[in-house]
This record gives structure tokens, C-alpha cells and sequence, in this order.
């Protein structure tokens, strides 16, 4: 994602056509521009009994709030709603004659965190949802505001961010996709196989048949069986780990085109398309009206416990990469959530500015483990950049700035001090 490709509104991967105006409706199957705030299919929809307006309609109204209550306002209602987690972990075997065909797509760190899988505290991600603001993207803390950030990105989940923006076209391959087939025809040319209808709900197909069909390659399979074999792998890797939606039990075809040229698959801004695809599932979770959680929730877990000591879990000391791996095994139980929600939200009421981690990364023993790949210029001036950050028809802002992070030099005592508090207040 260099800075030509943040913004750039050309498609740069898969040889995208230029499109008529009328192809480009069809695409959108609207005669308007789909919403950038929802995956619905036209600019209007119905929310709570009344029809919502989009922001072309009347520019004074901010969209993403139009018609929405937020949890934080509602909580005296329910002190102790819990979300709950839409997460599965890949039940394919990460052989390794998957391994060149991962580093190729920039996904081999991320393939490794399934074999070390951790479970969703759902009762401390409410508490922060709560403290989730949508107009800003930050965590509003008694302290003042933290996001989770491309940085984090890179340090959690090994993920590049340096690259082309992940999007496209979801079904109509052979229309809008150089070398590309209809849809179904396409998906047996690339996975020798084709699911039968009742594992297919409309253009995603039941993980379950996935894992049944690819979970282990057979022994002595040539070269073209391995790579058939790595493409469902890669995509079931990015339906469930990365972009799981709120089903949680489908894979989308929309990945045919990306596993079609596993050679330019590293070429995408893998990171950026995780932290849209977060951002936008947090955002809808502050709705009092929505419980489930969906996107790479080990991202938002890992990051509270890298930022907030007092709330690790105890016993996980060792670390390891990508750094969301030292949670490898943690099971917070499922029991009591309510009560847990309450102590957590009343454990971050009392937060100070000294129980937030500003500089987790610069420790010595996540510089030991840390891939140099993620350290490399093109990645890390991208850090703090104010980009949007796409994911298909998903577009939300990395509001970074590096004039506006205070840079100090690191000293035995980095507690804040009285000038720093005042400014950030």
C-alpha cells in the first residue's frame, strides 16, 4: 500500500478493465455508488422500521450514526449485555509444502497463528466496544483516545502493509477480470472440484465442506494437486482468520481471483484490508442492537494485552512470532459474563495514563523475535499515514499523523509527564 496506492483510484492488481459507465452500475448493481458504510446493495435501507437516508441526501448528517444507538448511551438499560464472538479456527493441517505458496501470498505468519489458537474474552472486548467511537476510530479512555493501528497490524499478525488495496469484483469474474471465468466454472479450474449445491449458499460455500475436502494433501501429489490444495487453504485462511463475517460457517468465492495468481498475491496490503475490515465490524457492534462480533478478533485481543498489563491473562510470559502468538492457549471460560462485563467496565473507569504501554514494541525481547520483514521502509512509513483503508466495498480512515505523535527519546522512567498530560488532554 505505498503512497500512490492508498488512494489511488485505479485497480492496480488482476489487469482490471476500464469500465463503461453502464458496466460500472452493473458491477454495483445500483444505478448509485454502493454505500462506503455498508455491504447492503443500495445507498438506502431499512433500520429500525424507518428508511435511512444516505449522506448524498442531506450532507449535514453523519451517516455511520444516522438512526443508531450507541451501547454507551444505553448502558443503565443493560449493564450487562455481552457480545459474543464469531470465530473459527481452520481445520486444515498447514502442510508443509504450503509453505512457499504462503510466503508468496504474505500470509505465512498468519497461517502459523491457527496452529496457536487462543479464545475470545468476550466479556473485557465488550467493555471496550464500549468505549469505541465510530466518528473517530479510537478508544475513548479516561486517559484520553488509543487506536489500534497498521503498526499493531504488523507486529501482531506479521501482515504486510505496504501494497495494493484488497478489493475488486465479487462474482461477475468473466466481466470485469482479464483472464477471468464465470464464477463457478472458474472455482473448479482452480480446485478441481466443484461442492455440491447444498454446501453452497449463494456465492460462499460451508467451511466444513472445505475442510472435508482439503484438509489433508495427499502423499506424493504432484505439483499442481499441492497447489490446488494451497488455494483452499489460503482461502479458507482469509474467510475465517482475517475477513470472517458474522455467519461465520461460509466461505466467499470473492478470493478466486487472488488464489488464480498466488505469485502476486504478496503484492496486496494485506494489514490495511484486516484493519478496515475490524474497524467497520467494531463500529457495528456499538449499536445496542448488535451482539455479534465478526473480523480478526485476535488482532483486538492481543492488542488489549499488549497495551493494558493489567489485563493479561497470567502465565503467558514467553514470546513469540507474530507477537498475538504469546496468547497461544488462553481459555477465559465462558461462564459469569455479565458479572465479568461489569468488573471489567469498572476496572477501565479506573485507568490511568501510567496503565496504558505507549512504546510495547521497543522492548528487547520483541526486538529479538520480530521479522525483519515488517521493519522494512516501505512498511513503516506507512504507520502513521492518514489513509483509508479498504477492504471491497468497506472504506474506513487510519487517522495517524506523525505531527501529531510526540517523539521522546526512551529513558529508565517513561512515566508521563505533568506538560505531556495537559497536551494530551
Amino acid at each position: 500500500m505505498s503512497n500512490s496506492n492508498l488512494v489511488d483510484s485505479n485497480y492496480k492488481g488482476f489487469g482490471y478493465k476500464e469500465f463503461e459507465p453502464s458496466s460500472f452500475e452493473s458491477l454495483c448493481h445500483s444505478h448509485t455508488p454502493p454505500n462506503p458504510r455498508e455491504n447492503d446493495q443500495h445507498s438506502g435501507r431499512v433500520r429500525q422500521g424507518r428508511l435511512i437516508q444516505g449522506m448524498g441526501d442531506d450532507p449535514g448528517r453523519l451517516y455511520r450514526l444516522d438512526g443508531v444507538a450507541h451501547i454507551a448511551g444505553m448502558i443503565n438499560d443493560e449493564p450487562r449485555r455481552c457480545i459474543s464472538s464469531v470465530r473459527r479456527q481452520q481445520g486444515m493441517r498447514l502442510d508443509e509444502r504450503y509453505v512457499p505458496y504462503l510466503q508468496m501470498a504474505g500470509l505465512y505468519h498468519l497461517a502459523r497463528l491457527n496452529d496457536r489458537w487462543f479464545r475470545l474474552d468476550e466479556p473485557l472486548v465488550s467493555a471496550f466496544v464500549e468505549r469505541w467511537r465510530p466518528e473517530t476510530h479510537t478508544f475513548h479512555m479516561p486517559f484520553g483516545e488509543c487506536t489500534i493501528t497498521l503498526q499493531d497490524v504488523a507486529y501482531q499478525l506479521g501482515l504486510p502493509v505496504d501494497g495494493h488495496y484488497v478489493s475488486g469484483c465479487l462474482t461477475d469474474f468473466h466481466l470485469y477480470i482479464e483472464g477471468g471465468r464465470p464464477a463457478w466454472q472458474w472455482f473448479h479450474e482452480l480446485l478441481g472440484v466443484l461442492p455440491p449445491e447444498n454446501q453452497v449458499q449463494k456465492f460462499a460455500v460451508n467451511c466444513t465442506w472445505f475442510q472435508e475436502t482439503f484438509g489433508e494433501c495427499p502423499d506424493g501429489a504432484d505439483e499442481e494437486t499441492v497447489r490446488r490444495f494451497a488455494r483452499a487453504y489460503i482461502m479458507m485462511l482469509l474467510g475465517t482468520q482475517l475477513f470472517a463475517d458474522k455467519s461465520g460457517n461460509h466461505i466467499h468465492i470473492r478470493w478466486l481471483p487472488y488464489v488464480a495468481r498466488l505469485e502476486e498475491m504478496g503484492g496486496y496490503s494485506w494489514g490495511s484490508a484486516a484493519l478496515a475490515w475490524l474497524y467497520r465490524c467494531m463500529c457495528r457492534v456499538t449499536n445496542r442492537h448488535v451482539v455479534k462480533l465478526a473480523g480478526p478478533l485476535q488482532l483486538l485481543q492481543s492488542w488489549i494485552f499488549w497495551r493494558f498489563p493489567s489485563f493479561r491473562p497470567t502465565g503467558y510470559d514467553e514470546i513469540s512470532w507474530p507477537l498475538s502468538s504469546r496468547w497461544s492457549g488462553y481459555n477465559p471460560g465462558i461462564s459469569n459474563k455479565g458479572p465479568r462485563v461489569h468488573m471489567a467496565r469498572l476496572k477501565i473507569d479506573l485507568l490511568q495514563p501510567r496503565d496504558f504501554i505507549w512504546m510495547p514494541y521497543s522492548a528487547l525481547d520483541v526486538i529479538q523475535v520480530v521479522h525483519p520483514e515488517v521493519l522494512e521502509p516501505r512498511h513503516t512509513m506507512l504507520w502513521r499515514c492518514v489513509t483509508s483503508l479498504i477492504y471491497f466495498a468497506v472504506v474506513e480512515w487510519h487517522q495517524e499523523r506523525a505531527e501529531h505523535i510526540l517523539q521522546f527519546d526512551i529513558v529508565p522512567d517513561p512515566g508521563p509527564s505533568h506538560d505531556f498530560l495537559t497536551w494530551w488532554h
